[in-house]
Protein backbone atom coordinates (compact mmCIF):
# COMPACT_ATOMS: atom_id res chain seq x y z
CA UNK A 1 0.00 0.00 0.00
CA UNK A 2 1.54 3.55 -1.14
CA UNK A 3 1.31 6.16 1.29
CA UNK A 4 2.90 8.99 3.32
CA UNK A 5 2.60 9.18 7.12
CA UNK A 6 3.24 12.57 9.13
CA UNK A 7 4.48 12.88 12.34
CA UNK A 8 5.93 15.19 14.90
CA UNK A 9 3.22 17.43 15.75
CA UNK A 10 1.76 18.91 19.03
CA UNK A 11 1.30 21.66 21.46
CA UNK A 12 3.97 24.36 22.06
CA UNK A 13 4.42 27.45 23.00
CA UNK A 14 4.64 31.01 20.93
CA UNK A 15 8.50 31.02 19.71
CA UNK A 16 8.86 27.77 20.42
CA UNK A 17 10.05 24.97 17.71
CA UNK A 18 8.70 21.36 16.23
CA UNK A 19 10.34 18.99 13.40
CA UNK A 20 8.01 17.35 11.44
CA UNK A 21 8.62 14.16 9.38
CA UNK A 22 6.76 13.03 6.22
CA UNK A 23 7.96 9.14 5.63
CA UNK A 24 7.29 6.87 2.41
CA UNK A 25 5.30 3.42 2.58
CA UNK A 26 5.28 1.53 -0.53
CA UNK A 27 7.48 3.82 -3.07
CA UNK A 28 10.81 5.23 -3.26
CA UNK A 29 10.66 9.19 -2.32
CA UNK A 30 13.55 10.33 -3.91
CA UNK A 31 11.55 10.19 -7.30
CA UNK A 32 9.46 12.56 -5.94
CA UNK A 33 9.22 16.35 -5.15
CA UNK A 34 7.49 16.92 -1.61
CA UNK A 35 5.29 19.45 -0.45
CA UNK A 36 3.76 20.65 3.12
CA UNK A 37 0.42 22.23 3.21
CA UNK A 38 -1.29 23.32 5.81
CA UNK A 39 -4.81 24.31 7.17
CA UNK A 40 -6.22 26.22 9.46
CA UNK A 41 -9.55 25.79 11.02
CA UNK A 42 -12.39 27.61 8.92
CA UNK A 43 -9.45 28.33 6.43
CA UNK A 44 -8.46 26.40 2.72
CA UNK A 45 -5.96 24.87 2.46
CA UNK A 46 -2.74 26.41 1.08
CA UNK A 47 0.90 25.70 0.39
CA UNK A 48 3.98 25.81 2.83
CA UNK A 49 7.25 24.79 1.40
CA UNK A 50 8.24 22.51 -1.70
CA UNK A 51 11.72 20.46 -2.12
CA UNK A 52 12.81 19.01 -5.72
CA UNK A 53 13.36 15.17 -5.74
CA UNK A 54 17.35 16.23 -5.24
CA UNK A 55 16.51 18.72 -2.43
CA UNK A 56 18.48 20.74 -5.01
CA UNK A 57 15.70 23.21 -5.09
CA UNK A 58 13.20 24.81 -2.56
CA UNK A 59 9.98 27.30 -2.18
CA UNK A 60 8.23 28.60 0.51
CA UNK A 61 5.30 30.72 1.40
CA UNK A 62 6.20 34.23 2.22
CA UNK A 63 4.50 33.80 5.68
CA UNK A 64 7.19 31.27 6.84
CA UNK A 65 9.88 32.06 5.04
CA UNK A 66 12.97 32.19 7.00
CA UNK A 67 10.78 30.77 9.90
CA UNK A 68 10.55 27.35 8.46
CA UNK A 69 13.02 24.79 6.60
CA UNK A 70 11.93 21.68 4.62
CA UNK A 71 14.89 19.06 3.72
CA UNK A 72 14.80 15.49 2.61
CA UNK A 73 16.52 12.13 3.76
CA UNK A 74 16.12 10.08 0.58
CA UNK A 75 18.10 7.01 2.14
CA UNK A 76 15.32 7.18 4.73
CA UNK A 77 12.90 7.63 2.38
CA UNK A 78 11.84 10.54 5.09
CA UNK A 79 11.48 14.66 4.31
CA UNK A 80 11.32 16.49 6.82
CA UNK A 81 9.56 20.53 8.08
CA UNK A 82 11.83 22.50 10.57
CA UNK A 83 9.15 24.65 12.08
CA UNK A 84 11.31 27.81 14.23
CA UNK A 85 9.58 31.07 15.90
CA UNK A 86 5.92 29.67 15.88
CA UNK A 87 3.11 32.15 15.99
CA UNK A 88 -0.35 31.27 17.16
CA UNK A 89 -1.18 31.60 13.03
CA UNK A 90 0.80 28.52 12.29
CA UNK A 91 -1.92 26.43 13.78
CA UNK A 92 -3.16 24.24 11.57
CA UNK A 93 -2.97 20.54 10.19
CA UNK A 94 0.13 19.95 8.44
CA UNK A 95 0.06 17.75 5.72
CA UNK A 96 2.76 16.62 3.54
CA UNK A 97 2.27 15.34 -0.36
CA UNK A 98 4.57 13.28 -3.23
CA UNK A 99 4.51 14.49 -7.14
CA UNK A 100 6.35 12.28 -9.66
CA UNK A 101 7.09 15.06 -11.71
CA UNK A 102 7.38 18.16 -9.36
CA UNK A 103 9.85 21.18 -9.53
CA UNK A 104 8.87 23.23 -7.08
CA UNK A 105 8.17 26.77 -8.89
CA UNK A 106 5.58 28.82 -7.92
CA UNK A 107 2.79 26.19 -9.17
CA UNK A 108 3.61 23.62 -6.28
CA UNK A 109 0.45 25.32 -4.29
CA UNK A 110 -1.72 23.45 -6.96
CA UNK A 111 -2.99 20.26 -5.20
CA UNK A 112 -3.66 18.86 -8.25
CA UNK A 113 -0.38 17.49 -9.32
CA UNK A 114 0.23 15.15 -5.86
CA UNK A 115 -0.42 11.83 -6.09
CA UNK A 116 0.16 10.90 -2.61
CA UNK A 117 -0.99 12.89 0.34
CA UNK A 118 -0.76 11.89 4.60
CA UNK A 119 -3.33 12.58 6.95
CA UNK A 120 -2.57 15.52 8.58
CA UNK A 121 -0.41 16.34 11.80
CA UNK A 122 -1.56 18.73 14.34
CA UNK A 123 0.70 21.67 15.07
CA UNK A 124 -1.28 23.95 17.72
CA UNK A 125 1.03 27.21 18.66
CA UNK A 126 -0.49 28.59 22.23
CA UNK A 127 0.49 29.92 25.56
Amino acid sequence: QLHLVESGGGLVQPGGSLRLSCAASGFTLENYAIAWFRQAPGKEREGVSCISPTGGRSIYADSVKGRFTIARDNAKNTAYLQLNSLRPEDTAVYYCAADRFGTCYNDYVTEDYYEYWGQGTQVTVSS
